[in-house]
């Protein structure tokens, strides 16, 4: 699955990121971007953001607003 890139996350989107803690499981948590951190406009790991509720993380998956995968991501 190829990551999302920078260009392609917005504030306010719905996303799947996995927290630092959580890398070694693998295991998602969905929130609402509230800061894009990566300057890159790639990242091998993918690109961290800031959560609403302030959890750090890297994008695994764009969500459209229903929390659904969007197709094509």
């Amino acid at each position: 699955m190829k990551l999302p890139s920078r260009n392609q996350i917005q504030r306010g989107a719905r996303v799947r990121i996995v927290l630092k803690q959580d890398q070694a499981s693998g295991l998602l948590t969905e929130g609402i971007v509230s800061d894009i951190l990566t300057s890159a406009r790639d990242h091998p790991h993918g690109i961290k953001v800031r959560l609403v509720d302030g959890k750090v993380g890297r994008v695994k998956e764009i969500c459209d607003p229903a929390g659904q995968l969007r197709p094509g991501t």
